[in-house]
């Protein structure tokens, strides 16, 4: 029986240990906000989460509820445009990335 690690794991590991994937995942949840995929948008926004502020850190920085953001953060979450903008502006803090729109 082949050995199989949790998913959800090797992406913490991964950002933790490479600062650049962390600040590609940031920018990949922004593109697919920006092109329709909210829902995928959120998951990928949601393990880098988990992966780097934490959601009780989270919520400290956008000052809003945790259980909120969880909500939010969800498959099928729906938030607004004011906390969208608050939770990529604390990753963006805490990545020490900026995001920049370009067009194709």
């Amino acid at each position: 029986m082949p050995l199989t690690r949790d998913f959800k794991q090797t992406v913490v590991e991964r950002v933790q240990r490479e600062p650049a994937f962390a600040r590609a995942l940031l920018d990949e949840a922004a593109s697919l906000f920006l092109n329709g995929e909210p829902a995928t948008a959120r998951v990928i926004l949601r393990d880098l989460v988990n992966a780097t502020v934490g959601f009780e850190g989270l919520a400290s920085a956008t000052e809003r509820p945790s259980k909120s953001l969880h909500r939010m953060l969800s498959a099928s979450g729906n938030p607004g445009m004011d906390n969208l903008s608050a939770i990529f502006d604390a990753l963006r803090r805490n990545l020490k990335a900026d995001i920049q729109v370009r067009a194709a």
